[in-house]
Order: C-alpha cells, then structure tokens, then sequence
C-alpha cells in the first residue's frame, strides 16, 4: 500500500489535519537544529538590504519571518502556498510579531505561478521539493522568476536516509520505510537535482550537506513523528498496533535518554542562466 503525501495534498485536509501540519512547521521552525541549517545558506546568499525574496511553498510563513525580523533586510518578501489554510495561518502569524506590513502571502501553485518573469533576486523552496507533484516544473517556475544571475535555493532532505533507533531493527527498518512513504512524495529527489539543474537553466554555483542527529533527548525528531506517525496506521502501511508500540518505544527512549535518530539534508544553490 502507499499513503499520500499529506503537503501535496494539503488542500484536500480536514482543519484538524491542517493544524497539526501548522503547529509542526512552527514548531519545527523554533528547533535550533533547524533553524541553524536556514541560517547557513542564509548567509550564503549574501542579500542586499533591498533584495526581492520569495519563498515557494511557505506554509505558515515561519521562515519568511525569520528574514522580515533580520535587522539587516528591508528588503521585499514574498511567500506562496497552495493551501489557503496555511497562508491565512502565515498572515496570523505574521500579524502577530507586528511584521505583517514586511511579508506578502498568497496562494499559488508552485507549479504555475501567476507571478512576473525575472521579478526576484532569490527564489528559495525550503523542504517543498520533496513534497510536490513535479519537481522539475516548480524549480523551472522558480528559475522563471528570478532576474538573470539571481538565486534559486533548494533546500531538503534526503529522506531515504532517515532513520530511529529500534531494538528490532528488521521492524525499524519497516518503520523508517513507512514514515518516508507516508510523508514524502519525492524522498530522493536531493540525489537527482545536480543533474536535472541544468535542463532547468540553473547553474549550480554551492552545494553542501549536514546530517542532522539526535541523539540521548530529541526535539526535531520528536515533533517529526508526533506530526506523521499517524499516517502510516491511517494509510495501513503497518499494524496499528505495532505503529503505537514504536512510538511509545521512541518516547520512552526520550525519556531514559536512550534516543538516536538522524537525516541527511543537502542545500544547492544555483544561478539563474
């Protein structure tokens, strides 16, 4: 069996499922373990006080704000997303640190945007290319509407990679197999991007890779699995009950301080040809 990918089909989700999703992505945007790897590439893009930014796919607008509160931007910002839920939620956000009047939210479909051509400095798709219909149709839209020699980032993970701790590793193993399948619709993507970029007029100009791990107490992970262990048993990828009984292994294991599990991410960053 195979489950669907609850952010490509984000539109199609019931509000309690919506805001499930709403309070990962902010709670995920709060982790330090996250928010050090946006930071990195961040600075990487070296952007002026008044660069055009627009980021593609961006939920609830957490990491747009993170960028609207930098004492060094005044530059424009712009955010789409295909579900109207999580851009209502941005603006709520938004509205709330005051930064409301710094960031523009819309709905979109990344895959044919209604925005103009070469009218931004970076296009940036942080964890969205795992999760869309068609990765190479999104990235050539963020190709179009970058000026020449602007910036595209792609930032995700490569999920094949992730994996818990288990004390049978042959159901571990099932497991970590079943969360991928359950939550990413394009879960190597990473490993194809470098040779597709240039079809899609990119070159890429940085890349680089950080595994990300915890390991005695989990944050990341732990809100990771809290957000979509529920749909390997909803999708009847696994028993029900042998899902509830990882889970409760994996908090347990947060609490002896026993917990390992990791991912590896991969950030590219390409020019506009």
């Amino acid at each position: 069996m195979s489950a669907r990918d609850p952010h490509r089909f984000s539109t199609e989700l019931d509000q309690g499922a919506v805001e499930r999703l709403v309070a990962r992505l902010e709670s995920r945007a709060q982790d330090p373990v996250f928010t050090r790897l946006f930071e990195k590439y961040v600075k990487h893009l070296a952007l002026p006080p008044s660069a055009q930014v627009l980021e593609v796919g961006c939920g609830s607008g957490a990491m747009l704000r993170f960028l609207a509160r930098r004492g060094d931007f005044s530059g424009r910002l712009v955010g789409v997303d295909q579900c109207p839920s999580f851009i209502q939620a941005a603006h709520r956000f938004a509205n709330a640190e005051g930064i409301e009047g710094l960031v523009d939210f819309r709905v979109e479909d990344a895959h044919r945007m209604e925005l103009p051509t070469a009218s931004f400095d970076a296009a940036i798709a942080h964890t969205l290319i795992s999760h869309v219909t068609e990765p190479g149709a999104v990235i050539r839209e963020m190709a179009r509407v970058v000026r020449p020699g602007g910036t595209v980032v792609i930032f995700d993970g490569d999920y094949e990679s992730l994996t818990y701790a288990f004390p049978d590793p042959d159901f571990g193993r099932k497991m970590d197999a079943a969360l991928v399948n359950a939550t990413f619709n394009n879960p190597r993507i990473m490993r194809d991007l470098p040779r597709l970029l240039p079809d899609l007029g990119l070159e890429l100009t940085a890349a680089w890779g950080d595994a990300v791990a915890e390991i005695g107490s989990a944050s990341y992970f732990r809100s990771f699995a809290e957000a979509y262990v529920s749909y390997v048993a909803d999708a009847g990828l696994l028993p029900a009950d042998a899902v509830a009984d990882w889970w409760a292994a994996q908090q347990q294991s947060m609490q002896n301080n026993t917990f390992f599990a990791c991912c590896n991410y991969y950030t590219y960053l390409a020019r506009r040809i």
